[in-house]
């Protein structure tokens, strides 16, 4: 298990606003609200620790897990600017709307600020999950700047037929280079079953190394 890390967050819904921190340990997601301890995986999928109705009627619920309300928070990551590497802190504003007719919620938004060495760069806002978003802070960066986690490592990517908010990126360290030989969406498919695990965009582990374009599925 990872470094638990904490995240400066302000949670803000129909009933109110307040200050707290989101836990994480690498895998699961914790925040403590109005008494009551929330875990996830993805920021979108917070449940309660307990099911006692007349504590959760300050809180808006859709198929047993938090919606409508807006959550920004703060998530220290890796950068390496000309060779040094330096902390940026990602700045996540997710906005998870209200219950829908088809059993989801009428919004899922997810817009990120990396601000790095007294520079910022924002993403859309238009996409809904942190991979894209993601894309689009890397691809405004100067030259010389990139974020170094496993987004960007060679050795990650997504399952063909997608994933969800954040959190769902596969880790294929232990198969390096069958995995960089990998050629187009059967052949990821074929073998996903081999990763070593799920990792989060934002995590970093020893064995980093950074992505050539053009390498894997998800190029």
């Amino acid at each position: 298990m990872s470094e638990v890390m904490n995240y400066p967050a302000t949670y803000k819904d129909r009933f109110g606003e307040e200050k707290t921190v989101i836990q994480n340990d690498g895998k699961t997601l914790r925040m403590f609200l109005r008494g009551v301890m929330f875990t996830g995986s993805m920021f979108d999928d917070f449940e309660p620790s307990i099911t006692e109705k007349a504590k959760l009627t300050s809180f808006s619920m859709n198929a047993g897990a938090l919606c409508s309300y807006q959550l920004d928070c703060q998530i220290p990551i890796s950068v390496v600017m000309l060779d040094k590497p330096i902390e940026g802190i990602l700045q996540a504003h997710i906005e998870v709307g209200d219950p829908a007719p088809n059993g989801g919620v009428n919004l899922e938004l997810v817009q990120l600020a990396l601000t790095v060495a007294d520079d910022s760069f924002t993403s859309s806002g238009t996409h809904g999950w942190f991979d894209d978003e993601l894309l689009e802070i890397e691809a405004s960066l100067p030259e010389g700047i990139f974020l170094k986690c496993c987004h960007t490592c060679a050795f990650s990517d997504y399952h063909p037929v997608g994933s969800g908010t954040f959190g769902g990126l596969a880790c294929f360290r232990d198969h390096k280079q069958a995995y960089l030989a990998l050629k187009g969406k059967a052949a990821l498919m074929h073998f996903f079953n081999n990763r070593t695990e799920y990792v989060q965009e934002t995590y970093l582990c020893p064995e980093f190394e950074k992505r050539v374009p053009g390498t894997g599925y998800r190029g």
